[in-house]
Order: C-alpha cells, then structure tokens, then sequence
C-alpha cells in the first residue's frame, strides 16, 4: 500500500475512535471496547474496500456489509458518518430515545446499515442468505460480515458456515474479531472456540490469520479473499479490544460501559496526540 494512502486510513480510524467515544461518553451506556478493536477494519472496509455510495444507500449493486456483533455499533455508525451517509454531529445522539441512531444497528432508521442486528449469530446468517442471493441474481456484489469471538460461541454460526462452504459462497466474506475478551472476561475461560482457524478449515472456508490494526495486512488479506474461488473466506484478526485508549486496552470491563468526564477527556486527548502526530 502507498504510504500516502496508509498514513490517510491512520488519521481516518483516528478520527473514526474519536468518534465512537464521543457516542459512548454521550449517551452513558454502550460498547467501547469492541468497538474499538474493529475501528481500523471499518476505516479499511468504508475507505479502501467496499463498493458503496453514501448519496445512494439502497443501491443493489452495492457492496453489503452486516455487523453481526452489532452491540459494537458506535464503530459502524461512526464509520458511516465519516463517509458521509449522517452528519457526524449526530454521533452525539447515540442511545437517545428519540435518536434514529440506536443501540444496535437499524437497517430502517439508519442510511447504509444493510440489516438490523444484535442477536449473537443471526448476522453471518443472514450475510449467507445476501451472498447465496447475489449468486443466484448473478450479481457481482460482495458480501462482509464481522463477528466478535465470544458470538463464535453461538451454534447458529457454526450452521451459518456450513451453509455457506456448501453453497460455495465466494462472494462472502466474514471477518471474526479475535480480541480474546467478552463481556464475562476471557474467551478461553468462559467457553473456548479455540482453535476457530481450524475449526473453520474443517468447515471447508479459506481461512486466513492477520495481525489487526495493519493496513498492509487488510490490504493483503482481502486481495486474497478476492481471488479465493469455490469457498466462502474467512479473516481473523487478531486484534486489542479496546485499541487506541491505554486504560481500555486488554481490559474486559470496558466490553459494556462508558467511560466518565474524567475518562473521557483522557481517551479524547489521547487520540486527539495521536491525530496530530499523523497529521504533522
């Protein structure tokens, strides 16, 4: 990737961190910590991959994507302000009982939110049923899904992958955000889906591993995903929940809270340093 274009994707997943802790602190409730941890995958998949256009939102031959985590919506939102689908301002709405931007992701109320979301394993499912449709309409539009580790729990995904190794859906990809933490503390101490690459091989995907918060390996790994044929492909990312706000990294109690006047100040102005750093 051109080092122009990579240090450009840094500022906007700065930019994009700022403002999914501008939504959280707004509304005192939400999921920071998740959030986080996909906000340079969303700056990649809004700013470098996907085949969208936010003056059109309903377009069919769009690019879909389906956040299947979907209680990490500020990261979805705050990515879709950025380009320009909702003012970014209105990220201060979040969780308001009047705001059209709500807890989880609502295909009706949202422009380019693809599907409503929130119900652990329902959206790889329903990322399956869009890419099966666009094979069966000969459409050449791609579909992207990203799961959370702990959602890997859930049986409805494993029914999901083997839906779509059977239906050989190649247009599909699924991202799994592997952070390590869920709301209960550590993936292997609540319930282990280690190995999840092997676990997916045996499923029949093309798996591939990449270290997370990299544009060079997005950029690498959905090249590859493209030119994977006859199977569906599946990105793990190994990732920091919390990245990018020291006191939320590695740190399961920032799954599902907001931070205070106090905490806010210090992640805004730690992202503010690192936007200034770049930008320089």
């Amino acid at each position: 990737m051109q080092e122009s274009v990579n240090k450009q994707l840094k500022c906007i997943a700065c930019r994009l961190r700022m403002g999914i802790i501008d939504a959280v602190y707004s509304a005192k409730s939400g999921h920071p910590g998740g959030s986080l941890s996909i906000a340079d995958l969303l700056t990649y998949l809004y700013f470098n991959e996907l085949r969208v256009d936010p003056r059109n939102p309903k377009w069919e031959d769009r690019d879909r994507l389906v956040l299947s985590k979907g209680h990490c919506s500020p990261g979805l939102y705050s990515a879709l302000a950025l380009k320009g689908y909702f003012p970014v301002e209105d990220l201060k709405t979040f969780r308001k009982s009047d705001s059209y931007l709500q807890g989880h992701p609502d295909m009706k109320g949202v422009p380019g939110v693809d599907m409503s979301s929130g119900s652990l394993g329902q959206g790889i499912s329903v990322a399956c049923g869009m890419a099966l449709s666009g094979k069966i309409s000969n459409k050449d539009y791609r579909v992207y899904t990203i799961l959370g580790d702990g959602e890997s729990q859930e049986g409805q995904v494993w029914e999901a992958a083997m839906m779509a190794a059977h239906y050989k859906l190649d247009n599909l990809v699924a991202i799994l955000d592997l952070n390590g933490l869920q709301i209960d503390g550590k993936i292997t101490d609540v319930m282990s889906p280690l190995p999840l690459d092997e676990k997916f091989a045996a499923f029949g995907w093309n798996v591939i591993v990449i270290p997370a918060h990299d544009f060079d390996e997005y950029e690498r790994a959905f090249n590859a995903a493209k030119e994977c044929k006859g199977k569906p492909t599946i990105i793990i990312q190994k990732s920091t929940k919390g990245k990018g706000v020291s006191y939320m990294e590695n740190n399961a109690a920032w799954h599902g809270a907001a931070p205070n006047a106090e905490q806010y100040e210090i992640a805004m102005k730690e992202l503010s340093t690192a936007l200034a750093e770049l930008e320089a």
